[in-house]
């Protein structure tokens, strides 16, 4: 605990100074949730869990033409009392009419790329307990990384990012690099993003390689569609390659009433390795940062796989049950600050 509150104050103290120089603002996400789960087979319970919950904080300072930018995230769970000062997206940069360049540890183009079409982020039913398999991993955090955002084109923006190595220190020779890159196009009624993201043969998670395809699409006020798609080529272990695609949609109810839902389905190589995943859910936004909300999501596997649709972005990870419909029901809690 006095490990905790030193590492807590210590963030204070250095956000203070940082505050007289350059405009510097804390942020973060409680997010929690109360979930039943079932792996179809022996487990069903009752669980809290944190989602994805953060505290941050962020400055920025003009220096005539072009800004000084920082970052420090952490993740706070908020159902036991854990946390990690820096341990998400952190980094310092500058920025400008030419982009925005960044060094540090961030989400990758590629993870980002699923945002169009990800209507149950960090919830029971988030579309990464399909596409975040094992050592086929691509919705990571990138560390060491160097990062090249362009200016928007008219809802155009190319974003380039190299992760130089992945430990403390790059190993003479060793082939652990990591490059994403992502196109997006926001304009309109249209959000769209197109990556690619592959790993040299020494990183941990072997050589590997995948593109990601994600729309949103507006078609009147209240309705939004949404398509995904993603294919991933693990050069070690060949029962890791899959296709993952699907469609939702979200519909406004009324001003603060959301009903949504999607169905996707991971077409893995080999037959008996395959799962489909459907969620729904209701929303209810008190106000622009608060809201409420209730799940139901269930991952229907093939004989040789137990995905579920509760493991990631959530600090609850039940295993599932090869072969079996691990289904959870979610009440859930999000206040942004």
């Amino acid at each position: 605990m006095n490990k905790k509150l030193l590492a807590i104050a210590v963030g204070a103290a250095v956000a203070m100074p940082l505050a007289a120089v350059a405009d510097v603002s804390i942020y973060g996400r409680a997010h929690v949730s109360l979930d039943y789960l079932d792996d179809g087979d022996d487990y069903s319970e009752l669980n809290v869990s944190s989602n994805s919950s953060r505290l941050g904080f962020k400055g920025e300072k003009d220096f005539g033409g072009i800004s000084g930018i920082f970052q420090v995230e952490g993740e706070i769970t908020y159902n036991q009392g854990n946390s990690n000062l820096s341990g998400r997206d952190t980094f310092v940069g500058v920025k400008g009419d030419f982009g925005m360049f960044r060094v540090g540890q961030f989400d990758s183009p590629f993870k980002r790329a699923r945002n169009p079409a990800n209507l149950f982020g960090d919830q029971v039913g988030d579309m990464r307990n399909l596409t975040r398999v094992g050592d086929a991993r691509f919705d990571e955090r990138m560390p060491n990384t160097i990062h090249y955002q362009t200016p928007s084109f008219d809802g155009l923006q190319l974003n380039i990012a190299y992760s130089v190595h992945e430990g403390t220190n790059k190993g003479d020779g060793e082939k652990d690099e990591g490059m994403s890159v992502s196109v997006t196009y926001k304009n309109g009624a249209l959000d769209s993003a197109l990556a690619y993201e592959q790993y040299g043969e020494d990183n941990s998670r072997d050589k590997r390689n995948a593109v990601r395809l994600a729309l949103s699409y507006q078609i009147t006020d209240p309705l939004k569609l949404v398509a995904f798609y993603q294919t991933v080529d693990h050069d070690v272990n060949d029962d890791l390659d899959a296709d993952v695609y699907g469609l939702g949609a979200e519909f406004k109810v009324s001003p603060k009433n959301y009903v949504r839902g999607m169905w996707l389905t991971r077409d893995a190589d080999n037959d008996d390795l395959s799962t489909d995943l459907v969620a729904l859910g209701f929303e209810h936004r008190i106000d622009r940062a608060l809201r409420v909300y209730v799940n139901y999501a269930v991952a229907m596997n093939d004989d040789a796989i137990a995905l579920t649709p509760w493991q990631q972005g959530r600090s609850t990870d039940a295993s599932g049950a090869a072969g079996e419909d691990a289904s959870g029901f979610s009440l859930g809690l999000r206040y942004d600050f």
